[in-house]
């Protein structure tokens, strides 16, 4: 059952950026799972010699231990997060004439 939400969805909600980036976390660590089990899987079925198994495996748990500290110790959830300034300077189109074009 997905969790549920009380409040309209807001990145600039600190309790929403800490669940959303939790949930994206457990997300990435089923796909760790269930990927990594597959590969190791087919590796024994087939009797392979695929070198690069144990490579792909620590690499990824690197990349998933570096995603876990930095949810459960480095992120701060205690201020919004910052937004843009209303002030930018980006992309204008031209505005319309509203002079009448000859026939």
């Amino acid at each position: 059952m997905p969790p549920r939400w009380s409040r309209i969805p807001d990145r600039k909600d600190p309790d929403f950026r800490k669940l959303d980036d939790r949930m994206t976390f457990a997300t990435h660590v089923a796909l760790f799972g269930a990927s990594n089990s597959g590969v190791w899987f087919a590796r024994t079925l087939q009797h392979a010699d695929w070198s690069w198994t144990t490579w792909m495996t620590l690499g990824w748990l690197a990349v998933l231990a570096t995603h876990a500290v930095y949810i459960f110790a480095i992120a701060d959830y205690s201020e919004p997060a910052p937004t843009t300034s209303s002030s930018a300077t980006g992309f204008k189109p031209k505005e319309k004439s509203t002079k009448s074009v000859k026939r």
